[in-house]
């Protein structure tokens, strides 16, 4: 069986990826990864807060007593001749290069224009294959419009392509007015791929010590409804490749991501919770699956259910909604 796909240009061995993660914090984890069958892995994010930490650190040691004594205005360097970056995650980087042979992706982690060019390119010169930009904004003022917003994306995303031959996902949330506007916005631009969706941790409350605290739930196979729905829209709209995330933790889940038009299915929370040797299971599912209906390749089957190439494009839309409520059947 032939499970190869392309992703961003890359060729890829199969249509399983493991999205950013813990998995990917250590060599040996990512040693698993490849042993385990993904085709490529997303490394675990560098957000944007690290980089402002180790700067405002940086700054703050470099400076300590500067005004006490002139001699010291000169006892430090000049911090722009410091390399300000995580040099961990760099090194990273080049270290994950050098262990596995399957395609390593960085992961950008931010909320404003700030230092992601540049955080960018050394990512790139560190050997990564691609890149993909998480660009987390929760907006909150009232007086911020949504085209401002989207704006804002648009400028982040043109100025890391400008900037770096390697290609770019942007990994998108759903929260936008029209989201098939804006994601022809960033294929407009030359993004390389969309990775849909990104989950957003939502706090909960602490009633015992009446705090707001941070609170992790795994997906469940449920949720990968969303980002089907939108990569069944999408899928021959716009030339970016799309990559689907979210309750994706079985063989038959994959399947369905390549019938709407998925390019790759990312993993996280299934190997979280079963182990990253889950993956083993779910390409043997799915092979199964294309042995058992004679597919030949995952290449044949891709996009054969997208709404462009469905009997009924409306299937993806608002009448289904009254179809699916007036089919319900309660039991009292």
């Amino acid at each position: 069986m032939d499970l190869r796909t392309k992703y961003m240009g890359m060729t890829l061995k199969s249509p399983l990826v493991v999205s950013a993660s813990p998995l990917s914090k250590t060599l040996d984890g990512i040693k698993k990864i490849e042993d385990a069958g993904a085709a490529a892995f997303v490394m675990y994010s560098l957000f944007e807060e690290q980089i402002e930490l180790e700067q405002k650190e940086l700054f703050s040691i470099s400076t300590m007593g500067s005004e006490s004594f002139a001699e010291s205005l000169s006892y430090f360097p000049d911090v722009a001749e410091y390399n300000l970056g995580p040099d961990e995650y760099l090194e990273h980087i080049r270290k994950a290069k050098e262990s596995v042979s399957i395609p390593v992706i960085a992961s950008l982690n931010g909320k404003t224009t700030g230092g992601w060019t540049r955080y960018a390119k050394l990512m790139e010169e560190a050997g990564a294959d691609a890149l993909e930009l998480n660009i987390y904004n929760i907006p909150t003022l009232t007086e911020l419009k949504g085209e401002d917003l989207e704006k804002n994306y648009i400028e982040i995303v043109k100025s890391v392509k400008d900037n770096l031959s390697i290609p770019v996902a942007v990994k998108l949330s759903p929260f936008f007015t029209n989201l098939a506007n804006f994601a022809k916005k960033l294929d407009e631009i030359g993004t390389d791929a969309l990775v849909l969706f990104n989950r957003f941790y939502q706090p909960d409350i602490n009633l015992d010590e009446l705090e707001v605290e941070p609170h992790i739930v795994l997906s469940n196979p449920t949720e990968m409804r969303l980002p089907m729905r939108w990569i069944a829209i999408l899928k021959g709209r716009i030339f970016a490749d799309l990559a689907a995330t979210s309750g994706i933790h079985y063989g038959e889940d994959v399947i369905k991501m390549l019938l709407v038009g998925a390019n790759v299915t990312m993993l996280c929370s299934s190997l979280l919770r079963y182990g990253v040797e889950h993956l083993k299971d779910i390409q043997e599912e799915m092979i199964e699956w294309l042995e058992e209906r004679d597919y030949e390749s995952v290449m044949q089957l891709q996009g054969s259910m997208s709404q462009l190439n469905v009997a009924d494009p409306s299937a993806f839309e608002r009448a289904q909604y009254m179809k699916a409520i007036n089919n319900y059947v309660i039991n009292y």
